[in-house]
C-alpha cells in the first residue's frame, strides 16, 4: 500500500500540468506501469520487442556535441569520451529524462582505421580502446540511473571504402567487440551503413560475442550505393542474423519510413520475420538524393532550418508505430526535445510519461498560462498540428540542389590515408565543386 501510495505520487506529479483529458487518460496508466516496472528487473531488448514493447531510441550525438565544441566536424569521431566525459554524460541524460530507453555508446566512427584517419587523432596519446571502454563505462553508468539498456554500436570503416576487403574489415570490427564484451553491453547495434555487404561482414563479428544485433543502413527508398534494393538489403541483413533491422541517418523521418516499408515489403516476400527499428536524421531532406543529406549544400554547417518540429516527430512517431514498428528514434539532428516528442505521442500505449515532460503539457497546453492573449489562444492541438513554420529567410529557396558527386566504395577517390590530406589534395576537389 505504501509503494502504491508513493507511485500514486509520482504520477500526478507527471500529469499535473496536463489538461483534465490527458490527466485522466495518463493517471491510472502511470501508476500501472510504474508498479509493473518496480517489481521485474532490467528486460533485455528481445524480452521487450517480443513482447511487442515499445523501446525508444536516443537522438544524435555527433552533431549535437560538435554544436557544443566537443566533437569535430569532418571526421565526426568520439575522442569527447576520453576529453570531455562529463559532456557526454550529460547528453546520455538528457536523452534518457526525454524518454530513451537505450543508452547507445558514443562509439560512432571508432573504429581505429577511423580515429586515425586522415591524422585525426595521434595513436600515441589516444587509442581506440580508451575511446570505446571510456564510451561503454559512461553509458553503462546513465543506464543504471534508469530502465534503461546498453547497446555498443560499430559503423562504416575506411578500411571497407578503400577496398581492403572481408578480412581486414572485420578485423576492425573485432578490436572494438572485444572492449563490447569485456564491458557487458546488452546488444549490438551495427549502423550506419552505405552498403549492405558491409553490413553483413559487421553483423558477423557482432554476432560473435553473443549478444542481440540490431543493423541499420544509412539508405533510402531507392537501396545501397552499390544498387541493392531496400528489400533485398533488409533480407541478406536478417540472413546475416541480425535480430532487428532498419535504417538510420542521411534521411528524414518521411523518407526513411518508406524505406522501412520496402524493407518490410522485402522479408514478408522473402517469407522472414525480424524486428524493426528506424533512426531517422532530425533534419527534413525532400531534396535529396540517394547519397542523403550529405549531399546537400547546406551539409553540416547551415542545416538549422531544415530541423523538424517537435510536432512533426509526434507524426513521425505515430506514423512508425503504426507501420508495425517498434524500435523507434533518431540520429542526426535528434535533440532530447524530439525523443520527447516521440515518448509522448506514444504514452497511451507505453502507458506512461517520460521525465522530461514534467514541464512539458502536450500539444501546447502550457501556453494558457502566458500573459499575452494572442499566445494563450494557440494552447491547443489544432493550432500546432497544422502549422507551416517559416524560416525567416525572405530569399531563401524551399530546396537545394544536392552535389550528387555518385562517388561510392569502389572509386577511387574514396580511397583512405593515415595521413592528412594536404592543399594539392584538396585542389581538385575545390575545382570540382565550382564545375
Amino acid at each position: 500500500m505504501r509503494l502504491l501510495a508513493v507511485l500514486a505520487v509520482q504520477a500526478s506529479r507527471r500529469v499535473a500540468t496536463l489538461s483534465k483529458f490527458n490527466r485522466t487518460i495518463y493517471t491510472s496508466s502511470v501508476m500501472a506501469s510504474d508498479a509493473k516496472r518496480s517489481k521485474k528487473g532490467k528486460r533485455g531488448i528481445l524480452e521487450r520487442l517480443n513482447n511487442d514493447e515499445i523501446v525508444i531510441g536516443d537522438g544524435g550525438f555527433v552533431f549535437a556535441l560538435e554544436k557544443r565544441g566537443y566533437v569535430k566536424a569532418g571526421p565526426w569521431t568520439p575522442e569527447a569520451t576520453v576529453e570531455n566525459p562529463e559532456a557526454v554524460r550529460q547528453l546520455h541524460r538528457e536523452f534518457l529524462r526525454a524518454g530513451s530507453d537505450v543508452m547507445q555508446t558514443f562509439t560512432f566512427y571508432a573504429s581505429e582505421d577511423k580515429l586515425e584517419n586522415r591524422g585525426n587523432i595521434d595513436p600515441k596519446k589516444m587509442t581506440g580502446f580508451n575511446v570505446n571502454n571510456e564510451a561503454c563505462l559512461i553509458a553503462k553508468g546513465v543506464a543504471a540511473e534508469g530502465d534503461a539498456l546498453v547497446a555498443g554500436g560499430v559503423s562504416q570503416t575506411p578500411t571497407y571504402l578503400s577496398g581492403k576487403g572481408k578480412e581486414h574489415t572485420q578485423a576492425e570490427f573485432r578490436k572494438q567487440m572485444k572492449v563490447f564484451q569485456e564491458n557487458n553491453v546488452d546488444f549490438m547495434i551495427a549502423e550506419y551503413f552505405e552498403h549492405v555487404e558491409e553490413a553483413e561482414w559487421a553483423i558477423e563479428v557482432c554476432k560473435e560475442i553473443n549478444k542481440p544485433v540490431a543493423a541499420n543502413l544509412c539508405i533510402g527508398p531507392e537501396g545501397d550505393l552499390h544498387g541493392i534494393s531496400a528489400g533485398d538489403c533488409a533480407v541478406r541483413m536478417v540472413k546475416a542474423g541480425a535480430d532487428i533491422i532498419g535504417v538510420n541517418c542521411h534521411f528524414d523521418p518521411t523518407i526513411s519510413l518508406e524505406a522501412m516499408r520496402l524493407m518490410k515489403e522485402g522479408l514478408e516476400k522473402a517469407g522472414l520475420k525480424s524486428h524493426l527499428m528506424v533512426q531517422p536524421l532530425g533534419y527534413r531532406t525532400p531534396d535529396v538524393t540517394k547519397q542523403g543529406f550529405i549531399d546537400l549544400p547546406e551539409f553540416p554547417f547551415a542545416l538549422e532550418p531544415r530541423v523538424c518540429t517537435r510536432w512533426e516527430m509526434q507524426k513521425y512517431a505515430r506514423d512508425a508505430y503504426n507501420m508495425g514498428i517498434r524500435y523507434i528514434g533518431g540520429c542526426c539532428g535528434f535533440e532530447p526535445y524530439h525523443i520527447r516528442a516521440v515518448a509522448e505521442e506514444l504514452a497511451p500505449e507505453r502507458g506512461f510519461l517520460p521525465e522530461g515532460s514534467d514541464k512539458h503539457a502536450p500539444w501546447g497546453d502550457g501556453l494558457r498560462l502566458h500573459t499575452k492573449p494572442w499566445v494563450r489562444a494557440r494552447a491547443r492541438r489544432s493550432y500546432w498540428e497544422k502549422l507551416n513554420p517559416g524560416t525567416g529567410r525572405p530569399h531563401s529557396a524551399s530546396l537545394s540542389r544536392p552535389d550528387s558527386w555518385g562517388v561510392t566504395a569502389g572509386n577511387k577517390e574514396l580511397i583512405q590515408q593515415s595521413e592528412k590530406t594536404t592543399d594539392d589534395q584538396l585542389k581538385p576537389l575545390f575545382d570540382h565543386s565550382q564545375e
